[in-house]
């Protein structure tokens, strides 16, 4: 009976946090009301207090959430010594399609943490804080130039993957794939015709 009212108790939570998430992101913090969160997660106000002390308590563990998960996820990409170089590109392209892969499987979530909490720009300075210690990191061992600036390479690429998530991934129009694979091609390969490199289908 117990591990039946935990697990019902997990459900309920889950279900009010995709709710909430759902909320803020069509309507705003402000404009969201708890009645209208439990209501649509079919469960009464006082169990929402249940879990939650107030909606701002709700609005930062989503957040929170969202900013260590992604944080996480940037800080286990890094590059390890002797990977052959005909593989970095891969590897690459890999870790930037799993950042993808993260914003699309919860788009509401990701509006939020992403565009529009007061948090986001404080979460992209981090986010582009983790890519760069990871390229200096992979430059050192010798896998990019080691005139570039990784800063402004970090800049960079955070700012491809904020842009191309708000006008394509997030409504679906391209997905996690093809995204990266034109992001790495172009911050690997570049713009200009190479011989020695086949273009891409």
């Amino acid at each position: 009976m117990g591990i039946e009212k935990g697990r019902k108790g997990k459900q309920s939570r889950k279900r009010l946090l995709e709710v909430a998430a759902n909320e803020f992101a069509n309507r705003g913090f402000h404009e969201t009301k708890v009645s209208t969160i439990v209501k649509r997660a079919g469960l009464t106000q006082p169990s929402f207090y249940l879990y939650f002390p107030s909606k701002d308590a709700i609005y930062d563990e989503l957040i929170n959430g969202f900013h260590a998960n992604l944080k996480n996820l940037i800080e286990s990409f890094r590059l390890e010594k002797g990977i052959e170089k005909k593989h970095v590109s891969k590897r690459v392209t890999a870790a930037v399609e799993a950042v993808f892969r993260f914003l699309a499987e919860d788009p509401d979530l990701t509006r939020i943490g992403f565009f529009l909490s007061p948090e986001a720009s404080e979460m992209k300075k981090d986010l582009t804080l983790a890519l760069k210690e990871n390229l200096k990191a992979e430059q050192e061992l010798g896998y990019f130039r080691s005139d570039l600036e990784m800063e402004t390479v970090a800049e960079c690429l955070t700012g491809m993957i904020e842009h191309l998530a708000d006008i394509y991934l997030l409504d679906g129009s391209k997905d996690p794939s093809s995204l990266a694979k034109q992001i790495t091609d172009l911050l690997i390969h570049g713009m200009l015709v190479n011989p020695q490199h086949p273009e891409t289908e």
